[in-house]
């Protein structure tokens, strides 16, 4: 039989869900006999690199600007990003960082050296956005910075000063630079990159190369001569290189490593990404498929990770994911602006999903990139700013930051196209440290209402509530004349009998429930 739901959103957007069949049950259950572990709060990480209209125009508009700053940073930006609970940023970058010299950007700003950005658009850097700069702005946001250090044109000497700039609090050549110039403080930053994509942009090396260049870098790379640790994160593997993982992990005593990094992207075909707004539902399904496909790339890089460290002391990092597509028509090709729709949502959704369950291993990651780059959070134009769909997945998520997982056993009907198939829901769960359930799940069905039974075992709950973010097509999207398109709703369609949620999860949708 079949049944007809209708979401409707206030003032903004009135959905009439198609007619359709509510196919095979989807079945999730609660695991009761897993250990303990603790989602970290750094899965749900940023980045930000000196990349088209990310830092200059997105974070920074200089404390000459008109539009409201804090020190040259928007404080709209600032706000929404306080919100979202941002718990890290990547800088600065990304490919930029293996060109990027940390001496240009201190200092007065009108004596700092220019370069060329050769990497993204051949533009001028004129350096006036540099570690104070980011520094200052992750106190503002509450956010733990981490530092990209430059070892593709770089040298040992020039990272090794970089920590002790930012880190050390005692008398120093490089501490007493950095008071100097105006910061007396050190800023007591944890996470550093040790290089970026060492086998592309970073140098292009073979992984036994690079092991022996992490080695020489890591020894120099000293916190605060106390009781400080600094978080060492080797350039890890590009997507499916698992020679790249196997190499580093063999080859880098566990002493020296705190994290090994991974890389990928969510699109159709390198040479053929398609454009972000007007794509087919076979390209939605590829792009997707290559989203869900992390999930394999973190058992398989985990496997090899558990061979040299069954203890899993060593975090594997994502910092770098998130769908790529073609710029928008207009723009500059190296500035890698694109537009983000439902589709993203998705990507989001499942993604973040993947991550929580694998909260053993996967201990950070950051969404490429978070200001109008890639699959953004924000966009700007001038002094209008918009929240994306993604913004929003990452704000409900946040609910699962540091909270302890419920491992769960999922059955999911199938999404299915042409002869392929995916699974269709995605699910990831959590208890908070005040005894709050958070479930999150996501159908990428184009097409089909999941409906689900959540069998919670043992746990006892007496409210369920939830949010939804649903749009009308996978296309929509928030622009600057529509800034408010999608965005949050109640989702009124689960209920809650003994110990049985039922529910009832729209086509192309993201679900976090919450439950007490």
């Amino acid at each position: 039989m079949k049944k007809q739901y209708s979401y409707i959103r206030t003032g903004i957007l009135g959905l009439l869900l198609s007619t359709q069949a509510i196919y095979a049950q989807n079945t999730v259950t609660f695991r009761t006999d897993a250990p303990a572990q603790t989602i970290n709060r750094n899965i749900y990480g940023h980045f930000a690199e000196h990349l088209g209209h990310c830092i200059y125009g997105g974070f920074y508009v200089g404390d000459t600007s008109a539009i409201p700053n804090t020190n040259g940073v928007r404080k709209d930006v600032i706000a929404a990003l306080r919100k979202m609970k941002i718990p890290n940023l990547r800088w600065p970058g990304g490919c930029f960082a293996d060109t990027y010299h940390w001496k240009d950007g201190i200092g007065p700003k009108e004596k700092r050296p220019t370069i060329v950005n050769t990497w993204w658009g051949n533009v001028t850097e004129n350096n006036s956005f540099g570690t104070h700069d980011f520094l200052n702005m992750c106190e503002e946001l509450g956010a733990e910075p981490y530092l990209s250090g430059n070892v593709g044109s770089g040298m040992v000497q020039e990272l090794a000063d970089w920590v002790q700039y930012a880190n050390f609090g005692g008398k120093s050549p490089m501490s007493d630079l950095r008071q100097q110039n105006g910061r007396k403080e050190p800023w007591k930053v944890r996470f550093w990159g040790v290089g970026n994509e060492a086998w592309g942009c970073g140098g292009n090396m073979r992984p036994e190369y690079y092991a022996d260049l992490y080695r020489k870098f890591a020894t120099f790379m000293h916190a605060d001569w106390k009781n400080d640790h600094i978080f060492r994160i080797a350039s890890g593997a590009n997507s499916s290189d698992y020679n790249w993982t196997e190499v580093l992990m063999k080859n880098i005593p566990r002493h020296m490593l705190e994290g090994i990094a991974l890389h990928h992207y969510s699109f159709v075909d390198w040479d053929k990404k398609g454009d972000a707004v007007d794509f087919t539902e076979q390209q939605y399904f590829l792009t997707m498929k290559t989203a869900l496909f992390m999930d394999t790339l973190i058992r398989k890089h985990t496997a090899i990770m558990d061979k040299y460290d069954p203890e899993k002391k060593v975090a594997l990092v994502v910092d770098e994911w998130g769908g790529w597509y073609n710029v928008e028509g207009g723009t500059n090709p190296g500035f890698l602006f694109q537009q983000n729709t439902m589709r993203d949502a998705m990507i989001a959704g499942a993604t973040l999903n993947i991550f929580n369950n694998h909260a053993d291993r996967v201990r950070m990651a950051n969404l490429a990139q978070a200001i109008n780059v890639l699959q953004s959070v924000i966009l700007t134009k001038d002094d209008k700013m918009v929240l994306t769909p993604t913004y929003y997945v990452m704000e409900m998520y946040n609910v699962h930051q540091d909270a302890t997982l419920i491992p769960v056993d999922i059955h999911s009907n199938d999404y299915t196209l042409g002869n392929e198939t995916l699974p269709a829901v995605s699910v990831s769960a959590s208890k908070d440290n005040n005894g709050v359930t958070h479930i999150s799940l996501v159908n990428i069905d184009a097409n089909k209402t999941q409906e689900i039974t959540l069998d919670t075992k043992s746990q006892t709950y007496k409210t369920l509530s939830g949010r939804l973010l649903i749009s009308a097509k996978l296309q929509d999207y928030n622009s600057f004349a529509q800034p408010e398109k999608i965005k949050p709703v109640a989702f009124k369609g689960a209920t809650l009998k003994n110990n049985t949620i039922n529910v009832k999860l729209p086509p192309f949708s993201v679900v976090v429930l919450e439950l007490k």
